[in-house]
């Protein structure tokens, strides 16, 4: 089971720099707004810029990246509201909401809606009131509101949003296949693959001979090394796009497995 681990509801976010920090790992539902600058999300199959003035809406339990871009001589500035599950069976209870079919809309949708983006506005004032503990009621009324308002966009949402079902078990090997560039959690992947970390770790066992943190760095140093030598991109954006924390763990981990460091392969690719 995904244990929702406790996220403040509204959240009001400004850097002044390129941000990317944080785990690629969409445990709850979000409506988010962009104020200022862009915001990139990827989810390996869609990638998307939201400008400023653009909504943005994320489902829940699915691997997702983000990065924030600030404008010249400015920040990046979001707004983004939270719907974990306690708030949505409350909801579903309340107005008769229940998902009827599995929607399997993409990760992330930009919803074109006045009222949504006029709502999402009128949360700014209230920053001050909103990041406090003191205001848990008034918070409730304004994700509820938040749900009328995109349920009225679009009532196919209502699969998605109160859709409580837990992942059903898939191969392992193909997931992670596809998945291994993605910065989680092994109990991330044991979730979504629809199982218990220790199953995981043995289903894991059987189809990679190695365990999963072992067979994860390997196979993203192995993709790291090809992009290298076939790419222009510097090594700052080739290690984050492949699952890697930092640049200095990335460049231990990569020199300890092939040899040489990463801007060996990159000037040796210039000499061709």
């Amino acid at each position: 089971m995904n244990d929702q681990k406790a996220v403040w509801p509204v959240n009001y976010s400004c850097h002044f720099s390129e941000f990317r920090e944080g785990e690629q790992f969409t445990q709850i539902h979000s409506l988010g707004l962009v104020l200022s600058g862009e915001m990139e999300l990827d989810d390996g199959s869609t990638k998307t810029v939201f400008k400023e003035g653009e909504l943005y809406s994320a489902r829940k339990n699915r691997l997702l990246k983000f990065a924030k871009y600030p404008p010249k001589n400015g920040e990046i500035k979001t707004v983004t509201l939270y719907f974990d599950d306690a708030v949505l069976q409350d909801f579903s209870r309340e107005y008769g909401y229940s998902a009827e079919k599995k929607e399997n809309i993409s990760t992330f949708i930009k919803p074109d809606s006045q009222p949504l983006l006029t709502f999402m506005r009128s949360l700014l004032p209230y920053e001050e009131l909103l990041s406090t503990s003191t205001s848990t009621e008034l918070i409730r009324l304004k994700q509820k509101e938040a749900l009328i308002l995109m349920l009225a966009y679009d009532p196919d949402l209502k699969d998605v949003l109160f859709d409580f079902s837990e992942p059903y078990k898939i191969d392992i090997k193909s997931f992670m296949d596809k998945n291994f560039h993605f910065n989680a959690k092994i109990e991330r992947f044991a979730y979504l693959t629809g199982r218990s970390l220790s199953t995981f770790k043995r289903d894991f066992q059987k189809s990679f001979g190695i365990p999963p943190r072992q067979w994860l760095q390997l196979r993203r140093l192995k993709e790291a090394h090809i992009l290298l030598s076939q790419q222009d991109k510097p090594v700052s954006d080739i290690y984050l796009e492949l699952g890697f924390e930092n640049l200095s763990h990335f460049s231990f981990a990569f020199k300890k497995q092939f040899g040489y460091s990463p801007s060996t392969v990159q000037a040796q690719k210039l000499k061709k």
